[in-house]
Order: C-alpha cells, then sequence, then structure tokens
C-alpha cells in the first residue's frame, strides 16, 4: 500500500505515542482533527499499522535456531505462535530463524533445554541473554515527523529500561484491563473499564499504572517495507569490550536503526536496521563512523516476518477492527 504524505506522518505520531488522541495528533501535525481521525481510522482498520500491547519479562532471550531441510517457515510458525516470542524472522545466513522469547525467570531452564528444542523441525537452538536494549522496537522513528514534532507529542522522552523489573502478580481488574491493550493498545479507559467492571477513572488510572511500571508497552507495528525500506538485516556485531557501549548508542541514534541489544555471546551487539536497498546496506555497514571500531560484522537478511511486536503477521490485518467489534 503506498501512503500519502498525510499517511505517514500519521503512522509517525502513533509510533511515537501510540495511545495520542486524533485530537493531539491533528494539532501537532497542523492538520484539521476529522481528517487525522479518519485517515487514522482508516490505516489501523486496514492492518497497515496496528497499536497493540505487550507484556514486558525480566529475561528476554534472543534465539538462533538450525532446521530440518524444507522445514523452516513450519518451525519459525511455530516458535511465532507460543505467546513468549515477541518477534520472529526466517532470516538468511548459518540460522534459518531468529526469535526473541520474553521469559519469567522460572521458566528459563525448560524452555531452553526442553521445549524449544522440540518445536517441529528445530534441530539446533542456540540461545544468547539479551543484556540491554540500547534501543527497544518501540523507540524506532524512522523520520516521519519532524524532531520538534515529536517533541510535541512526547510527555517524556522514550528510552530502553536500565534493567529488567520484577512486578508483583496483576489482580484480575488489571488482568483483564491487560488483556483489552494486548488486543488494542489505543483501548479506551472507558471501553477498557467496561471490559474490567471498573469505572472509567479507574481504568485510567490502572492503564497508566501499567504503562509508567514498564509491566506492559504499547506500541505502534508497521512493515518496514510499506515505509520504503524493504530490505532488513540483522547484523551481528565483534567489536573491542571497551568499544561496545559506544558503537550500541551510536547505532541506536541512527534512524535506519529499529533495534539495538547488547547480548552475552560470541556477538556482543545485535541491531535491526531496515533500509531502501542492499546497495544502502553495503554502505551502511562499510561508510558509517560508527562501523570504524568494528571488528566484525555478520549479516543476516530478513526473508520474512512470521511475528512482529507479540503479533503473528497474519493477525496485523484484522487486528484493530476485530478488537473494536467485540466491545459490548
Amino acid at each position: 500500500m503506498e501512503l500519502s504524505d498525510l499517511d505517514r506522518q500519521i503512522v509517525g505520531a502513533l509510533m511515537t505515542t501510540p495511545r495520542a488522541p486524533w485530537s493531539r495528533i491533528a494539532q501537532v501535525l497542523g492538520v484539521p482533527e476529522r481528517t487525522v481521525a479518519r485517515r487514522g481510522a482508516e490505516l489501523l482498520d486496514s492492518g497497515v499499522v496496528a497499536v497493540v500491547g505487550i507484556y514486558t519479562r525480566p529475561f528476554p532471550v534472543l534465539i538462533a535456531v538450525r532446521t530440518a531441510p524444507g522445514t523452516s517457515q513450519v518451525a519459525a510458525r511455530a516458535l511465532a505462535s507460543r505467546v513468549e516470542t515477541s518477534f520472529v524472522y526466517e532470516v538468511t545466513g548459518p540460522y534459518d530463524a531468529l526469535a526473541e522469547i520474553l521469559l519469567e525467570s522460572h521458566e528459563v531452564h525448560g524452555e531452553l533445554a526442553s521445549t524449544l528444542p522440540a518445536v517441529m523441525g528445530v534441530q539446533h537452538v542456540v540461545s544468547t541473554p539479551i543484556l540491554h536494549y540500547y534501543k527497544s522496537l518501540r523507540e524506532w522513528q524512522p523520520s516521519l515527523i519532524s524532531p520538534a514534532q515529536s517533541r510535541a507529542l512526547l510527555n517524556h522522552p522514550l528510552h530502553s529500561p536500565d534493567h529488567f523489573g520484577v512486578y508483583d502478580p496483576l489482580d484480575r481488574h488489571d488482568q483483564l484491563i491487560a488483556e483489552a491493550l494486548l488486543a488494542d493498545g489505543r483501548v479506551s479507559a472507558e471501553a477498557a473499564g467496561r471490559l474490567a467492571g471498573v469505572s472509567e477513572a479507574t481504568a485510567r488510572r490502572r492503564i497508566a499504572r501499567l504503562l509508567d511500571s514498564s509491566i506492559m508497552h504499547v506500541r505502534a507495528l508497521i512493515d518496514p517495507a510499506n515505509l520504503g525500506l524493504p530490505v532488513e538485516a540483522m547484523l551481528w556485531i565483534k567489536a573491542p569490550p571497551a568499544r561496545v557501549l559506544e558503537i550500541g548508542r551510536a547505532l541506536a541514534a541512527l534512524p535506519e536503526a529499529r533495534y539495538v541489544a547488547a547480548l552475552a555471546g560470541e556477538y556482543p551487539i545485535l541491531a535491526d536496521i531496515t533500509l531502501p536497498s542492499l546497495y544502502d546496506l553495503h554502505a551502511f555497514t562499510t561508510l558509517a563512523p560508527w562501523a570504524h571500531d568494528v571488528s566484525m560484522i555478520s549479516t543476516s537478511l530478513v526473508l520474512r516476518a512470521q511475528k512482529r511486536g507479540g503479533r503473528l503477521a497474519t493477525d496485523l490485518d484484522h487486528v484493530g477492527g476485530r478488537f473494536r467489534r467485540l466491545l459490548p
């Protein structure tokens, strides 16, 4: 789908503040509210962009899997069907699929030792704990709106957590409100309150607590190809230990980087990069200043995303409209 200039600005606003009301977005963009609300609803209903919630977990792990010949797609789909995975990509290179899995600490051994190796088609699994996010997917800002517009939309800057928190179990009302956010990240406090059986004011406070405490995140999801960025690559980066932090931060500051993480493994940095062409990928990995202190880069192209932001790729076409039809 070809996006108009206004479409791209609305998408950029949603990526900056996924729950911002249309009136606020319209004010910042300088466009009539009715126009922004109509076109924004069309983008959400069509599935071009989806706003969804995702739980955080204290133990994120990167999983790279090698599969039996002819089974890579089946294995990737099986991984994507698991609620613990936040993204699953079929990739080129020595591994056939790459996934981020979000676990509680007590789940790690069972998942890595027995559950994941039992996934159909999987022959070999390498698990690498994620130590730190220099940039998480919810922070990706591909220059769709100006820095001034982004600042005007944000109450406070987005940032990756310095640590992965451990939170008390949610009560029944919080759980129901969280499920509403998982289905539709823009669900109103009134609608979430109806689903949870609490007042609108109570639902608003509980939504704020879930998001402000980072128990959950809400993010806008869009296929980078819809933004003119059809080349997506995972860069496995080796660097001297004293340079890792500097390189990670430098990558995170670039609009081409969707995701940059510090890993406890052979490659201390992993970056998800989106670009217009393979030529741009070559330039990005050879000419950019951040690459000067890198010892080695191994590149895996993303062939297909089976899951993004906790949502199956096939579900994103319908997530917005489906949830609205479920509301009483």
